[in-house]
């Protein structure tokens, strides 16, 4: 039986892989007593006096994971019901990982407008929002317009991946003993995470270049663009270069994949510069195959899979990212922030290899790192 078939059977089997758990038993009428009515009032009181919902309520180790279906993993817009399974997994992580109670909400709405009204609706319930698999650019206007609502809001797919990818690079360069600052970079990939990417490398990390490629090929400052990726041809691509992917990939120190499946071939790794690193993240199917990356030249080859060594995903950030965020009572993440987790979760692995440049998601420093690194 492969792994879609034994999936199959064990979710069929779990009926959803949550529930909902009481921490203090309900067996008697002293019970019923103090957990409702006429107890219940107490809180309710002080609550509404101080403002101090956190002290009585679930909303200090709470976080909403909340979508629309439209960009789910690889499987693009597949809806708000098909999403679930995603939702109620990375709620899994979440309790496992880090002991959050998250709770997956899908909504059967794809209005940007909609999205932010029901967020700001239910919000007063959680300790945090994490915003999955909605598509670009719906998903930078919808995360930038809920950053005031009291609580951290988080677009996976921009904070986590980025933290993640960033963190690889850091342990990579020191494979193959690379200035960080001195890296020219290609995106293949300009959605949410791409065009977050290459936003960090740009603006905190300050990288030598980043060229960001759609499936039109170079993003640059001769075409006329949507918003995001106006945005994208402002801050990247200094020399205007303009062509297809494989063009973009002459000279270049690193490529990231955060698009699509064989779209990279070893003949273009081979026009890159000495030693080469290339992290090929689309899922379930890499931009190029680790083995014929390696073909090509990488020096360092990590995936977004877990059957191949280095797997940069953002499961190992998000647990991390909302235990230090719910702790210190943050309204939000900042860019320094991300940077600060990124170099601690760089930091567990203390002599990079090419093959161990990231820990994985089980190393118990993972959540600990990152969590002090936000607090």
């Amino acid at each position: 039986m492969d792994i879609n078939q034994r999936s199959l059977a064990l979710h069929k089997k779990l009926k959803g892989k949550i529930e909902i758990k009481l921490k203090h038993p309900l067996t008697s009428m002293d019970d019923l007593n103090l957990l409702y009515t006429p107890g219940v009032a107490a809180p309710c009181i002080d609550i509404h006096k101080k403002k101090n919902i956190r002290e009585y309520t679930m909303k200090q180790n709470s976080v909403a994971v909340i979508t629309d279906g439209s960009a789910v993993l690889g499987l693009g817009n597949i809806g708000p019901e098909a999403a679930l399974p995603v939702m109620e997994g990375k709620a899994a992580i979440f309790k496992s990982f880090a002991g959050i109670d998250a709770f997956p909400i899908c909504l059967d709405t794809q209005n940007t407008e909609e999205i932010i009204k029901t967020i700001k609706y239910i919000s007063p319930v959680f300790g945090g929002i994490n915003l999955e698999d909605i598509s670009a650019p719906r998903c930078f206007e919808i995360e930038k317009r809920l950053q005031d609502i009291g609580i951290p809001v988080i677009h996976d797919d921009q904070h986590g991946t980025v933290i993640a990818v960033i963190a690889g690079l850091i342990n990579a360069c020191k494979v193959v003993k690379k200035n960080l600052k001195e890296l020219t970079v290609v995106i293949c990939g300009a959605g949410a995470a791409g065009t977050a990417i290459a936003k960090a490398l740009v603006n905190n990390i300050k990288v030598k270049d980043v060229i960001v490629c759609d499936r039109e090929g170079i993003i640059n400052k001769n075409e006329n663009y949507a918003p995001h990726k106006k945005f994208l041809a402002g801050i990247t691509n200094k020399k205007n270069i303009r062509g297809s992917l494989k063009e973009a990939f002459k000279g270049a120190d690193v490529f990231i994949g955060v698009s699509g499946p064989n779209l990279v071939t070893k003949d273009m790794i081979q026009t890159m510069a000495r030693d080469p690193i290339v992290f090929s993240l689309a899922n379930p199917t890499p931009e190029i195959m680790p083995a014929q990356a390696k073909e090509g030249g990488a020096k360092v080859i990590a995936t977004g899979r877990s059957d191949f060594p280095n797997q940069i995903n953002n499961a190992l950030v998000f647990p991390g990212l909302f235990r230090g965020a719910l702790d210190a009572g943050l309204t939000k993440v900042t860019d320094e922030m991300k940077i600060k987790a990124a170099y601690a979760l760089a930091s567990i692995i203390k002599k990079p290899t090419a093959d161990k440049i990231i820990p994985d998601v089980f190393n118990k420093d993972v959540v600990k790192n990152i969590a002090k690194a936000i607090k």
